[in-house]
């Protein structure tokens, strides 16, 4: 096993080995700037420590953890456009350093690309990896939209609420862990928890 900073280390090195400069700019160098603003890139630390937890070897997961966390940056450029938010990680938002229709497409093709990576796999592997990412993207919209409605509701229960951060969040912590589980092709019963 390795240190969690080893680990992101080797996140940002695959994240800038993969970088390219692709046309049109006005896509990719938003897509850049935000995978460029840091944060703890927990998620995909998360994949790299299961699959080695399983016995893998951790460059086998960096595809999948790297989608991870394409996904979860396209969800912040995303919510950041819904809540009008003008800072991510201290700097200006995609949609504030571009506009709001840059934003929205940069993140849609965030979207695309993180399947691409899982393009890398086995067919086997891609399978599992790309039935779970559709599962766990679903749900992280369904909390997002909770999370939006219950901005006009003064009614919300503590479980709906539970509900919508489990929706919203957990759910991508625990299908990052399952990735690499699923790459080190470890049993059923010990990648299968329930997510």
């Amino acid at each position: 096993m390795h240190s969690i900073q080893q680990y992101q280390e080797f996140v940002l090195d695959y994240l800038k080995s993969e970088q390219r400069d692709k046309e049109p700019k006005n896509l990719y160098e938003p897509i850049a700037y935000i995978l460029g603003l840091g944060g703890k890139r927990i998620r995909p630390v998360l994949t790299l420590m299961s699959a080695e937890i399983f016995d893998a070897d951790y460059k086998e997961a960096l595809p999948a953890a790297l989608a991870v966390e394409v996904f979860h940056n396209f969800s912040l450029i995303h919510d950041d456009i819904m809540d009008d938010a003008p800072l991510r990680r201290g700097n200006e938002t995609v949609h504030e350093k571009w506009d709001v229709n840059t934003g929205i497409l940069s993140g849609d093709a965030m979207l695309i690309l993180a399947y691409q990576y899982f393009e890398q796999y086995e067919p086997a592997i891609f399978r599992d990896l790309a039935k779970l990412f559709s599962k766990t993207a679903l749900e992280v919209c369904e909390g997002q939209q909770w999370d939006v409605d219950f901005e006009n509701r003064e009614d919300v229960t503590l479980t709906e609420y539970l509900k919508m951060i489990q929706y919203k969040t957990a759910v991508l912590l625990g299908a990052a862990m399952k990735m690499g589980a699923i790459i080190a092709q470890t049993s059923t019963q010990n990648a299968n928890f329930d997510l």
